[in-house]
């Protein structure tokens, strides 16, 4: 006797055990932990730099331009955005989920190092994370 030929056999217990599974189904997804905000942290790394005296117009371009520049060379950058104020300009980078973030540290220190040959002479602090 093969399985076909049981459930071919017995309607009614074919019935009852789809049934049954149905109803099962419908219970678990029921069950089924979502949330609609999981808690996700997204590898995120800020760079500051400063630049005493400066407005946040000279700041934006002579600053903070060539560091997006590079900045934005790096692998995996979902998203960057800069601030700049009052002598100081603030980027913040968000990598994707998969990207490692002591992987992505050494990208971004990389990069500083090469836009410091682009930022202006009299900046007494290189830009740090």
């Amino acid at each position: 006797m093969n399985i076909a030929e049981l459930f071919i056999r017995r309607p009614i217990m074919t019935s009852l055990i789809m049934t049954a599974i149905l109803i099962f189904g419908i219970v678990s997804y029921r069950l089924l932990p979502v949330n609609d905000l999981p808690n996700v942290d997204f590898p995120t790394i800020q760079v500051n730099a400063s630049l005493s005296g400066a407005n946040p117009d000279t700041m934006a371009s002579a600053v903070a331009i060539p560091l997006e520049n590079q900045l934005s060379t790096i692998a995996g950058v979902d998203s960057m955005t800069s601030s700049s104020g009052i002598g100081s300009t603030s980027i913040t980078l968000q990598f994707a989920l998969d990207r490692d973030i002591d992987a992505a540290a050494q990208d971004v220190q990389a990069a500083i190092s090469l836009a410091t040959r682009q930022l202006p002479d009299d900046m007494t602090t290189p830009p740090v994370l």
